[in-house]
């Protein structure tokens, strides 16, 4: 009997902790503008290091947040005004395993640091349209996708 409890109870801190990534997840989509994103976390460019997540757009910033998270904070906070994009491929390598196949990968620079992002092909006009905004007397910030 003590090990149906015992099972009893790990299956229900399991819905738990699944119940709060669920309501994190609503409470940061709520205010909208979130996208799903996925940002490779590691230096290294071999495929290695991408974290699925969600971003939501915030004034002039990009806030992304880890999918498997508790943290009610974003990871990272992309500002329109220090972000270029370099490149934009498709994913290629093992890359292909990790990303879905409709996915683009983009190569940016955020204030001279690297970041490589990987979005929905259907979701990089969004992201450069808002990318390319401004406000009025706003210096625009400068795309390189060639």
């Amino acid at each position: 009997m003590l090990i149906v409890e015992g099972v009893g109870i790990g299956v229900l801190l399991l819905l738990v902790a699944l119940l709060a990534l669920f309501v994190r997840r609503a409470l940061v989509a709520r205010a909208g503008g979130t996208i799903k994103l996925s940002v490779r976390l590691s230096d290294n460019p071999n495929a290695r290091g991408w974290s699925p997540g969600f971003a939501r757009f915030a004034g002039d910033e990009l806030r992304w947040y880890r999918m498997f998270s508790f943290s009610p904070s974003p990871r990272r906070i992309l500002s329109r005004h220090g972000l270029v994009v370099q490149t934009q491929r498709v994913p290629a390598g093992p890359e292909r395993l990790t990303l879905p196949g409709d996915w683009v990968v983009l190569r940016c620079v955020s204030h001279r640091v690297p970041v490589d992002i990987a979005m929905a092909s259907s979701t990089v006009t969004g992201f450069l349209s808002w990318l390319e905004a401004a406000p009025p007397g706003a210096v625009p910030t400068r795309l390189a996708t060639h």
